[in-house]
Order: C-alpha cells, then structure tokens, then sequence
C-alpha cells in the first residue's frame, strides 16, 4: 500500500476543509469504547491535518481521467474515473446544488459504492432511499457515537435537498448493480491501522496487533481510494469464528437471541421490495446502524422495525452478524 499523505489526507480535507469553510462543524472527540459502545466502528480523528494541494493531476488504474486533489476535495464534484461503467448521473450526484447540497457521488462515489465511512447506495429500493432522506430531514434518524464530520454533512444535506433532487438520485442508484468489493478474512492477528480522519488504513510504521474484539477495515489501495474510485477494493480482518455464529445468528435468531435476519431481506440477504438487501456491505458500517438501531438514534419505520430485532445482541453478536453478511456476494 502506497502512503502518501498527500493521498489520503483528501477526506480530511473534504470533511473538515472545504466543508468547514462553507458550513462550520462542532466536532464531539472521540470515544473510548465500552462492554456495549463499538468505538472502534466510529474511527474520528479531528486534529489530523491535510497537506495542502500540489496542483499535480492524479491518476488511477484503467481510467484515462485526471483530477487534481484541489477537485477531488471539492464536494461539488464527483471524480468520474470510469463513465463506461454507470448510466448519467443526474446533476445532483454529479455537482450537487450549491451552496447547501454537496454532490452525492463525492461521497457515495460516482458508483454508489460508498466506503467504510459511509453507507453504500448501489441497488437499494429507490422508495427506501426517499425514506432515508425524509428521516434525516426530520431529525427521526441521528447518529449514536462522537458526531463525526460525515454524519454532521449527511443532516445538513438532506434538510436542503429539495423533493425532486432527492426522488432522481434515489433512481440513479437503485439502478446501479452493487459491487463485491469487501474480502472479509477471519484472523487472530492483524497489520497495525491508523486513522485518517474517519476511518482506517495500515499504520506507516508497520507491525502487527491482536485483533480483540473489533473487525479492522481499510482500503486495500488507500490513494486509489482516497482518489474516490469506485473500484477500491477492502479488507475486513474479523476475529476467528465470528463468520459461522454470524451466520447462525442471521439464519436462526440464536435461540431468541434476535430474530433472522432472512425473513425480512430475503433469503440471500439482497433486500426484498422495499427492504434494502445487507450483503457484502461494509462491516463497520452495518456495526454502527445495528448500534445506532439498538439506542435509537434511527427512529422512523425502519427503527421501529429494527429496534426489538437486536435489542438483545451484544457487542461480540453485532461483529459476528456483521462478519457474516460482509463475506456475502452483494
């Protein structure tokens, strides 16, 4: 892995930069974590610092695009590295609508594929994205945990986003065909990570640690990544065993533990009608809403759905669950 801080300091830019200059963020430090709260799932480094712009354009493999890291910081400008590869994007995903609404695809990426960061939008139901948007509009979905820039931006995003631009990105990705871009590797021992702003990559010093209770997920190509290519690829490195009680838990309920996870997003865990499919999504990402569900934070229909489902479920059940629907093909 290359690292070079010019790379992947581009989100830090981007959350607590260029964002900040526009919309001022009062970020929470970061939380140690307990029996019950995943701190690790909540990666926040306030205080890490960006180097400035070098006005050399980057590059990416299999793309004959280039754009500066001045543009790929800028959140009114999704970085197309492979047009071939989507349909049109509608303006909102591509530009955005100044000066409140930041184009989705700089985040989200052009593909819907996301990043541990955020949630991927690849191939959820339309009407289930719409929903999303209403409940962050109404303050009925919070965030649990330090209030990290991305989630800050997500809620002043979606009170801006006017009907119209929210009901075309809602189509744009749920036409897209999500992408296995997550290897997740069962392991007792795993490369030392660091992190960089709001989430993970392998330390520049090198060396190893146990793994704990934890999952620890990085982008394998962290300046490809940083370059927002939707073809990044991650590793999730999950304790030993925790695949198999996770896919006990998601099948069965473990014994009233918490209810199967099959009945209500199909079989496969793909989503069924409105039901957004849950596999091969990032693990740390389906750790923090499992959490977010369990205390509330996301209210709505899909909370009052989700909350008695993992009221149960310790810390150790949510890496397991979360093990087990990441190693699955999306």
């Amino acid at each position: 892995m290359k690292l070079v801080l010019s790379a992947f300091a581009i989100f830090g830019m981007a959350f607590c930069g260029t964002a900040a200059a526009q919309a001022p963020i009062a970020a929470s430090p970061p939380l140690a974590s307990s029996a019950s709260f995943p701190a690790w799932a909540y990666p926040w480094a306030p205080d890490f610092k960006a180097a400035p712009d070098d006005g050399v354009p980057r590059h990416v493999p299999d793309s004959t695009a280039a754009f500066t890291i001045a543009q790929e910081r800028d959140l009114f400008f999704a970085p197309d590295w492979h047009p071939d590869d989507h349909p049109v994007m509608p303006d909102v995903v591509a530009h955005g609508r100044p000066p409140e609404v930041r184009a989705c695809g700089a985040c989200h990426r052009v593909e819907g594929t996301g990043g541990p960061e955020n949630a991927s939008l690849a191939g959820l139901p339309a009407a289930y994205i719409v929903q999303q948007m209403a409940d962050y509009k109404s303050g009925a979905r919070k965030f649990s945990g330090p209030q990290r820039s991305p989630v800050i931006l997500m809620t002043a995003i979606a009170k801006a986003t006017s009907d119209t631009d929210v009901q075309a990105a809602a189509a744009y990705f749920s036409s897209l065909k999500p992408k296995p871009v997550i290897k997740v590797i069962e392991t007792d021992t795993v490369p030392a990570t660091q992190i960089a702003r709001v989430f993970y990559m392998l330390a520049k010093s090198g060396g190893t640690e146990p793994i704990g209770e934890r999952i620890v997920e990085f982008p394998n190509d962290v300046e490809q990544f940083e370059h927002r290519d939707s073809r990044s690829q991650f590793t999730a490195y999950v304790p030993k065993g925790s695949i198999a009680k996770g896919e006990a838990l998601a099948k069965t309920g473990g014994s009233g533990t918490t209810m199967p996870c099959v009945a209500c997003h199909g079989l496969n865990l793909k989503g069924v009608d409105a039901v957004p499919g849950i596999a091969g999504r990032s693990p740390s990402y389906l750790v923090r809403q499992i959490y977010d569900f369990q205390q509330h934070s996301r209210a709505g229909s899909a909370g009052a759905l989700m909350a008695p489902v993992v009221e149960k479920l310790s810390h150790d059940d949510m890496i397991a669950l979360a093990a087990y629907i990441s190693s699955l093909t999306p």
